[in-house]
């Protein structure tokens, strides 16, 4: 994979960044870490100026994580509860869930979404949450791209000062990203296994 993006963003630049960036969060196995750590590398050697490099990846984080927001606001809040009315057991909601998370992202929905931009895996799906409850465009927009440039200063320093040394963290980024899937894959098994519909609350006397 790194030789892969190794030649994409030599061949393509400011390009070639903001292509893998906008990819990697559409179909997330190829990492960031290794997209902007790349071209940190680029700066230290006078290839790419830090500015130019954090704006195309800022900018490609940000269409990548809106094009799953637009999936979930075309998709609509309304159409969820037929969905999860028939295959609820199978993604442990009941429709009392998907109301909670509703109010979550009515009250924290722009916290929500810049603290997610830090954790692997979980930054590209909360993005679809954020349209299905119909956070704003403009809050989505900015909360996203404020959260992806610190992520992407805190990953392009970090390959400007190892320099070529960085290549070295391809080898533990792979088995990291496996580690964190199987561990979300045992979860959720577990969770399915042990989960049991609540029904619908009683009312009081």
């Amino acid at each position: 994979m790194t030789d892969w993006v190794l030649r994409l963003i030599d061949a393509g630049g400011y390009w070639g960044i903001g292509l893998l960036m906008v990819l990697e969060n559409v179909f997330p196995p190829i990492p960031s870490e290794l997209i902007m750590g790349i071209g940190g590398i680029r700066v230290g050697q006078g290839r790419m100026a830090m500015e130019w490099l954090l704006l195309a990846g800022t900018v490609g984080t940000t269409i990548g994580n809106y094009f799953w927001y637009l999936v979930g606001h075309l998709l609509g809040f309304e159409r969820l509860k037929p969905l999860v009315e028939r295959y609820g057991r199978w993604a442990t909601l009941e429709w009392r869930d998907v109301q909670a998370l509703d109010r979550l992202f009515g009250k924290y929905g722009q916290i929500v979404v810049f603290v997610f931009r830090f954790l692997p895996a979980f930054r590209t799906m909360i993005s679809l949450p954020a349209g299905l409850f119909r956070m704003g465009h403009l809050r989505f927009l900015l909360w996203t791209a404020g959260g992806a440039l610190i992520w992407n200063i805190v990953l392009a320093y970090a390959g400007y000062l190892l320099g070529r040394n960085f290549s070295e963290i391809d080898r533990y980024v792979g088995p990291a990203a496996t580690i964190c899937v199987v561990a979300a894959v045992i979860l959720y098994l577990w969770r399915l296994a042990t989960w049991k519909p609540r029904g619908e609350a009683k009312p009081e006397r």
